[in-house]
């Protein structure tokens, strides 16, 4: 069986299109753009999102906007409110600590370890649980929910929020509190 024929058969001619036809030898000029990137331990931009404590360790600007990587370091009793996102899919992975995370009603402890996928349009929250911090990584799919959390850090740093404020900062974003 030739190539072209084979890719056929095996169901994964649809992977061109994911790719950007990659698999094919044709390349795809959007991921050109897009450079290798270290970033250190102790490097990235550092966030206080209403009292989230955030490292943006890659952004929109670094992928292509395909995803944002972001390292989040907080204390017990940290949490987010309930909120749901329209545009994009998270992935925690817990690294150290633990999180109790509220997905459509239902709660789960996640420890050291776990991970959750958490797709557009499912409402959640989170708390941090224990007795010492805990060390998450976050990877958003698309990216670009990273500038909100830079324009809410902003923001956030002149003093108490206004919780209107808040909901519009975030509104733009498509992203709204329940």
């Amino acid at each position: 069986m030739d190539r072209k024929k084979f890719i056929k058969a095996s169901g994964i001619l649809g992977l061109g299109a994911l790719f950007g036809n990659t698999l094919f030898g044709q390349e795809n000029k959007a991921m050109n753009t897009i450079k290798e990137k270290i970033v250190l331990n102790n490097e990235g931009i550092k966030l206080n999102c209403l009292g989230d404590h955030q490292v943006i360790k890659l952004s929109s600007k670094d992928t292509n906007g395909q995803y944002a990587a972001i390292f989040l370091d907080n204390p017990p009793n940290t949490q987010i409110p309930l909120h749901v996102h329209e545009n994009e899919d998270e992935v925690y992975n817990v690294i150290e600590g633990e999180v109790e995370f509220t997905v459509s009603g239902k709660t789960t402890l996640l420890k050291d370890g776990d991970t959750i996928f958490l797709p557009r349009n499912i409402p959640h929250t989170w708390k941090v649980v224990g007795t010492k911090n805990a060390k998450v990584h976050l990877n958003i799919f698309p990216a670009g929910l990273e500038n909100m959390f830079e324009e809410l850090s902003k923001y956030t740093a002149t003093g108490a929020p206004d919780h209107s404020k808040v909901a519009e900062i975030c509104g733009r974003y498509k992203v709204k509190f329940i």
